[in-house]
């Protein structure tokens, strides 16, 4: 069986000496070439202006659909011509263990040509492959908007 692997490098240096209050969240994150400055949420004490792991998850799930309704999309033979999603995660802070517990994507999609109700259809079978999809334990709801192009 092929394994998969995918790797990342974190570094973060400071002190937690002085208690939960003062100490940076601020770390970074190398994926491939690239260097990632990463911080906690502003609600759990972090930089508000960098980018946290909630929205790194959220945006992977929905980077993941994306590519593959791209993948099944062309395989059917649909002309994707744009693909826009506002996605939204959900963590409840009453929860435990603490946890994302639904995530929310709603695509906008144009297509040249098609169906509307065959692009939504393929758009739920990318869903059941998606791989980031398929290692959550978040509930995932996909509120589709189709437009076809003349």
């Amino acid at each position: 069986m092929t394994v998969h692997q995918y790797r990342t490098a974190l570094s973060w240096e400071g002190s937690t000496g002085a208690g939960y209050r003062a100490y940076g969240r601020e770390h970074d994150v190398q994926v491939s070439e690239e260097i990632l400055t990463l911080s906690a949420d502003a609600a759990f004490r972090g930089d508000a202006s960098l980018p946290n792991p909630e929205q790194l998850l959220l945006a992977a799930a929905s980077s993941c659909l994306l590519l593959s309704f791209l993948a099944v999309a062309a395989r059917a033979g649909i002309d994707v011509a744009r693909y826009d999603d506002e996605a939204t995660a959900f963590m409840p802070m009453g929860e435990q263990p603490a946890r994302i517990t639904r995530v929310e994507l709603t695509p906008r999609i144009a297509v040249r040509g098609g169906d509307v109700a065959h692009v939504v259809e393929l758009l739920h079978e990318a869903h059941a492959g998606c791989y980031i999809a398929n290692s959550l334990t978040a509930e995932a709801i996909i509120a589709p908007t189709v437009e076809v192009l003349s």
